[in-house]
């Protein structure tokens, strides 16, 4: 990947920030005009550092009450067996997040669903799931912190 300068940080500083910006406002925002700016823009996309742009919704709003975390225990953690419990997990919708861990625990969904039913009956399909050995859940009372983005204030200060 391209070593990235001080007007890509920006770039990606102020996409961060607002990923429906105007290339023109980005431009001004980070001191460039704006024809080098999209080049760079792309750039950024191609080289991967920018992988996609998406709106952040608000699951409880749209219905989504329930929120737990599930850690999962598996049986075996031979490589043919945890691709197994991945792809089980990448087709299920009310998977939102799946993190593989280091540890006692195997993995830790975070599952979002319209009530607490809904979320039983996915917990009995992943207790059925490939090489599950055991599933603990914990339903989240509140959300004290939501930032689904890079500490970008933090650079520098390595």
């Amino acid at each position: 990947m391209p070593r990235l300068d001080a007007i890509d940080w920006k770039i990606l500083n102020e996409l961060q920030d607002d990923g429906r910006i105007t290339n023109v406002e980005l431009a001004r925002r980070v001191g460039i005009s704006a024809p080098p700016c999209l080049r760079r823009v792309r750039s950024l996309e191609e080289a991967g550092y920018i992988k996609g742009y998406r709106a952040l919704l608000d699951e409880k709003s749209l219905g989504y009450e329930v929120t737990v975390f599930a850690m999962v225990h598996l049986t075996s953690q031979a490589e043919p067996d945890l691709k197994e419990f991945e792809d089980f997990v990448r087709k299920e919708p009310l998977v939102r997040e799946c993190w593989m861990l280091s540890g006692e625990i195997d993995f830790v969904l975070k599952c979002v669903a319209p009530d607490l039913k809904t979320f039983q009956a996915f917990v009995a399909e992943l207790t059925g799931a490939p090489h599950v050995r055991n599933v603990k859940t914990s339903l989240t009372l509140r959300n004290s912190k939501d930032a689904a983005m890079v500490p970008m204030e933090l650079r520098g200060k390595r």
